[in-house]
């Protein structure tokens, strides 16, 4: 372990994390007690309710949006590892036309959608105006651009502050409505407003970085003046945008499969279920964001980013097991005290994906890698495959075993996403010679 701790891209990413971390235990904090608040100031029904429509909009959001930030992390890094600002530019400017163009399409068709599956989500004429209005956020979610140039020009803390932000207004919306008794008015509004809010500082903070450097009119969208400057760019994008649409598809539309098939209180549970999951995931969430940006400036023909990925995977697995066996010995009185003791079925699906957690905390490198070694293409089928399979189940083991039965899909889901994607990788690591890198050089902006 001392070796491992000599490499200086390992203390880097241990460094970012942390800088994420310190904001994502507050933030996880937060959100729990905007969820307390939201479980215990409506009925089960009214909050999965809520839940439906926030994961609506999020579910369109992440199936249309390109990831723009893996464009600027690949494209943008080398460009600035070798002080090539022009194309630094073109690459956000590229990377923000994309954002504009796909939430654009993204709200029209979230809104267009919203009629032809309100009764299928359970929505009443009053809360189908509420879910309309909120669709209006779409594009503030839809777009990546900032924080793919934060963590290009390494301002991991700067990302902290925002992901702190929005939990933090959050929360304090949710503390107002339920002590005033807004109802599901209020809390829909807090969401709404918390998110506006959080996306806005984003860009705030990447438009000061970047004058910041005297990288000027990078924010200019140009979409294909610029695409056509970025060799690979499209490929890469399309390939990427299907690639999330899918995983968009396996988990950011769970919540609304789960809604569809059993009702609005079991998409409550499921709720909260994954949102402990994805607190408990954070550790390699954290560590993900910032091992990306490194391995971009590695040589892909050697060993060391291999060995980067191996070390960090068996760094949060390792914490993955820890980070499980808490959530075993503290879940059941946490959800008590936080939900109340009609959310406790949510206990029995938490220990039922903490397997999961384990196996994506494993497995988290692999994305990156394949990215590095421009196998972008066997990513996408990996991702198809495994959500393929896992909507399958989904559907199957709902109907069959109630919400358990959408527990032990997404567990074997997980299961499924690192077996399928660890296929390409072992097959681009000892093929790695062949691998086109190009080294930084001292061009001129």
């Amino acid at each position: 372990m001392k070796h491992w701790f000599s490499d200086g891209a390992l203390r880097t990413i241990i460094r970012n994390a942390a800088y994420l971390g310190s904001s994502n235990v507050v933030g996880a904090l937060l959100n729990l007690l905007a969820l307390s608040c939201a479980g215990k100031g409506m009925s089960p029904a009214m909050f999965g309710m809520l839940v439906v429509i926030q994961s609506y909009a999020k579910a369109i959001s992440d199936f249309i949006k390109f990831q723009t930030w893996q464009l600027v992390v690949q494209y943008g890094t080398p460009a600035l590892a070798s002080k090539n600002v022009q194309k630094f530019r073109d690459v956000i400017a590229f990377s923000f036309g994309l954002d504009i163009a796909s939430g654009t399409v993204a709200v029209i068709g979230g809104m267009l959608l919203l009629p032809l599956l309100s009764h299928s989500l359970g929505l009443d004429s009053h809360h189908f105006w509420l879910a309309m209005l909120y669709c209006t956020l779409i594009p503030s979610l839809a777009a990546s651009t900032p924080t793919g140039i934060l963590r290009a020009v390494d301002r991991f803390d700067l990302i902290a502050v925002q992901q702190a932000t929005k939990p933090f207004l959050r929360a304090a919306g949710s503390v107002i409505s339920y002590l005033c008794d807004f109802g599901f008015t209020g809390f829909i509004i807090t969401w709404y407003g918390s998110n506006l809010v959080g996306g806005t500082l984003y860009w705030w903070f990447a438009a000061r970085e970047l004058r910041r450097r005297d990288i000027h009119n990078a924010l200019r969208p140009r979409l294909f003046d610029a695409g056509r400057k970025i060799r690979g760019a499209w490929n890469f994008v399309w390939t990427t945008n299907f690639a999330h649409s899918i995983w968009a598809a396996r988990n950011s539309c769970s919540t609304v499969l789960v809604g569809v098939v059993l009702g609005p209180s079991a998409a409550g549970l499921f709720k909260i279920a994954m949102t402990f999951f994805g607190a408990t995931g954070t550790p390699a969430k954290l560590i993900e964001k910032s091992f990306y940006p490194e391995v971009m400036r590695l040589d892909p023909r050697t060993k060391r980013p291999w060995l980067l990925g191996l070390r960090s995977a068996l760094l949060a697995g390792g914490v993955g097991i820890i980070v499980a066996l808490i959530v075993m010995i503290t879940g059941k009185p946490l959800i008590s005290l936080v939900f109340g003791h009609q959310y406790l079925m949510a206990y029995d699906l938490i220990v039922i994906m903490l397997c999961a957690i384990v196996v994506s905390m494993l497995g988290f490198p692999q994305e990156s890698l394949l990215f590095m070694a421009g196998k972008q293409r066997a990513f996408l089928v990996a991702q198809t495959l495994a959500s393929v399979c896992y909507i399958v189940l989904l559907v199957v083991l709902s109907r069959w075993m109630g919400v358990s039965g959408a527990a032990f899909a997404f567990l074997a889901g997980q299961c499924l996403d690192v077996l399928f994607s660890f296929i390409p990788v072992l097959r681009a690591y000892r093929q790695r010679h062949l691998i086109t890198f190009s080294v930084p050089s001292e061009s001129k902006p």
